[in-house]
């Protein structure tokens, strides 16, 4: 049996965490360090209740770990479960900085442990189909340039949460674009132009960000947790091709238009794929859990996660010489 520990009991963990996690097989729920303790008895009688993370991995006996407590907890209690030599699945975002960041990627791989960041949308059904088609195209050194994106426009907007106003909104909610971005690119922008405001916080409610890459791909993302309803598009341009996701939906419009060929507008009709939404929280923690059985890396590593706070920071540093008015 795989003994698990959860580190916070709030919302994500009694609401998302907690309906998988107890059915799993080979597996066994056995610790949780909250303050909720009326809460954790209810619904998890037999699991130990800790104080704290120390002293749940000092004598819980535990193989892995699951963190869900606000981010500026993240990179301490982590430290602590890597330290104990546990594997730890981590809620995005990884830290509060880079310099934590960096520092639990090291430790993670000085221990060689699992450290696997909770980015869903890498779950989410229709990128994973969206995957699926780069990979059902021709190989090929010609291929792979007509495949490279473009031009991606990604938005994610949403009502004002009751919880993750602790960070801004570059965290909060437009960090799952960046790791879907990077998860595609696979690098760094060489140029970032950023616009953002404040609305409801004291940090940015609001942003928009224009990323340009080496390969000549620029990239629009637009984030806000001000809006009255709840929307998450990506569109992907590639010589030839268009792909339309829509993560809240499950559907996927797919077009590829033969470019040897004339094009018309009949022509340009896109292939739309309903997919069942799925449940990206679950098989991003049956991810989790086959790679600390097989020792594999977590398909969102520790690297892929500190990938995206680079990027995120290169927003949010524009974001901060806007404000400060430095050019």
């Amino acid at each position: 049996m795989i003994r698990t520990g959860i580190v916070g009991f709030g919302f994500s963990a009694q609401t998302f965490h907690l309906p998988f996690l107890s059915v799993l097989p080979d597996f066994e729920l056995v610790a949780v360090v909250s303050t909720q303790r009326d809460a954790v008895r209810e619904a998890l009688p037999s699991a130990g209740l800790y104080r704290s993370t120390e002293e749940m991995v000092r004598d819980a006996g535990l193989d892995l770990v699951v963190i869900t407590t606000p981010n500026d907890t993240h990179y301490e209690f982590a430290r602590q479960v890597l330290q104990a030599d546990c594997h730890v699945l981590l809620e995005k975002p990884f830290a509060s900085n880079l310099q934590q960041s960096e520092a639990l990627l090291d430790l993670s791989i000085k221990q060689k442990l699992c450290l696997q960041i909770g980015h869903l949308e890498r779950f989410n059904p229709v990128f994973e189909e969206f995957q699926k088609s780069l990979n059902d195209e021709p190989s090929g050194e010609d291929s792979k340039t007509s495949q490279a994106p473009q031009f991606i426009e990604s938005i994610r907007i949403a009502p004002f949460p009751k919880r993750g106003t602790d960070v801004d909104v570059i965290l909060d909610l437009m960090i799952h674009d960046i790791d879907l971005i990077q998860s595609l690119l696979k690098t760094i922008p060489e140029s970032v132009e950023a616009h953002g405001v404040s609305i409801l916080t004291p940090t940015t409610d609001i942003a928009n960000a224009r990323l340009r890459f080496a390969n000549g791909c620029v990239v629009n993302l637009t984030a806000s947790r001000v809006s009255d309803k709840a929307e998450r598009k990506m569109r992907i341009f590639q010589k030839g091709a268009y792909h339309s996701l829509d993560f809240g939906t499950g559907q996927a419009r797919r077009l590829r238009v033969d470019l040897s060929q004339t094009v018309t507008p009949e022509m340009l009709q896109p292939e739309v794929i309903q997919l069942d939404k799925g449940d990206a929280l679950n098989s991003e923690i049956a991810s989790f859990l086959d790679s600390v059985r097989s020792g594999e890396e977590p398909r969102v590593s520790a690297e892929d996660g500190l990938a995206s706070m680079r990027i995120a920071w290169q927003i949010k540093e524009q974001l901060q010489q806007q404000q400060t008015g430095v050019q």
